[in-house]
């Protein structure tokens, strides 16, 4: 990044976006991008021993990080590339003011809960983590008795609120741009299929209450597990009074599900079909019946600029969900240079303008749940093509 790049990427501003990233390996599929499947950590395989707390940086205001270093398989692995992200968050931001406190939680809530206590009597003021959900409120209770606020990575938007924000991609704002989008271009009538999980339940509220909203009307709804067919059946005898079908799920089961709606007689070819940013797959991308679809999901421009620096850098890919360390660390970093010692209270972090970050706008509400100012992609078998662009601010 040449000076002057970095400046403008760095000049931070509240009330205006703030952590305009510098202008890949898409991992959508992996456990960490899957909202919900994040909530706990991978079963069987035991964890190894707990990593020594290490710190990264030597400013003034310090920052917990706390992470499932030492779990076992893909948790342990996201957690490296996360922690990779921090750091060079914190090399890329000019002469930050702050020190990393990076405590291992070894996959637990008692070791989440033990790393934040550490930290915070080491002086953190804000905690950024944990990944897992069930981590979450351990941490929460350490930080609520000291009055701090929490930024954690998980997806599950039941566990935000009173101090704890989560920076993640929750299906919510998927939901809401992909309606809001679709309504635009006139598509009023929307069919729904989701899965029977917990994820598939967070959908079909947003769904409900996003539809109407827009001026539409859900005319078909349901539900499946591993047998996709009945509902595609039932979904198919209805698609003649819809001209949209909204299908929430990964990669891998979205084209099972088309394919399940084809074979039960639907041509999805009459009709616009409608997506999360689970979406961004290579699966989806070579279905036949998914051509065209359409789905939210962040710009991929932050991400594949990020993962160049980020190869430079390790060596290495980073996984999908790195940037939201990245993220969490060049805001902490921001506010402590601009907000003084208010700089990490709730009217701070809930800031309406929002900030900017790789993958685009995002704004925490008061609730602890986010905001995301997302693109609006187009299933094409080269990959996802934006037919709508990311919002530069947010609307009242």
């Amino acid at each position: 990044m040449s000076g002057a790049t970095r400046r403008s990427a760095l000049g931070l501003l509240l009330g205006a976006p703030l952590l305009s990233a510098c202008a890949g390996v898409q991992q959508s599929l992996s456990q960490f991008s899957n909202p919900f499947s994040s909530s706990s950590p991978p079963p069987a395989q035991p964890a190894g021993p707990p990593q020594q707390a290490t710190t990264a940086g030597t400013g003034g205001v310090k920052v917990a990080v706390i992470l499932p270093l030492s779990a076992a398989g893909n948790a342990g692995l996201a957690a490296q590339s996360m922690r990779n992200a921090a750091e060079m968050a914190l090399a890329e931001f000019q002469n930050p003011n702050i020190q990393l406190l990076i405590k291992d939680d070894n996959g637990s809530p008692q070791g989440a809960q033990a790393g934040a206590q550490q930290a915070v009597d080491e002086g953190a003021e804000i905690i950024l983590g944990p990944l897992f959900a069930q981590s979450v409120p351990a941490v929460a209770q350490v930080a609520r008795a000291r009055g701090i606020s929490v930024i954690a990575f998980s997806t599950d938007s039941s566990i935000a609120g009173r101090g704890v924000y989560l920076l993640s991609f929750l299906p919510e704002s998927d939901v809401n741009r992909i309606i809001e989008y679709s309504a635009s271009i006139g598509k009023r009538s929307v069919a729904v299929l989701v899965p029977d999980n917990a994820y598939g339940n967070v959908v079909e509220a947003a769904v409900k209450a996003a539809v109407p909203r827009r001026g539409g009307r859900v005319v078909a709804f349901e539900k499946y597990g591993a047998d996709r067919a009945t509902p595609a059946r039932s979904v198919a005898q209805q698609l003649g009074s819809a001209d949209a079908l909204f299908i929430a799920d990964d990669g891998d089961s979205v084209v099972a599900v088309a394919d399940a709606m084809t074979a039960a007689g639907a041509n999805l070819r009459n009709i616009q079909l409608l997506g999360t940013g689970l979406w961004d797959s290579p699966r989806v991308y070579a279905s036949p019946n998914l051509q065209g679809g359409l789905y939210a999901a962040p710009d991929p421009a932050g991400f594949r600029a990020f993962s160049g620096r980020y190869r430079t850098k390790y060596g290495a890919e980073p996984i999908r969900t790195a940037t939201l360390a990245y993220d969490a660390v060049a805001l902490v970093a921001a506010l402590a240079r601009t907000q003084g010692t208010t700089r990490f209270s709730p009217d701070v972090l809930t800031n309406p303008s929002g900030f900017a970050g790789i993958d685009g706008l995002f704004r925490f509400r008061a609730d602890g749940t986010n905001e995301r100012g997302l693109a609006v992609m187009k299933v094409t078998t080269g990959g996802g093509v934006a037919v709508a662009g990311s919002p530069k601010s947010f609307g009242a």
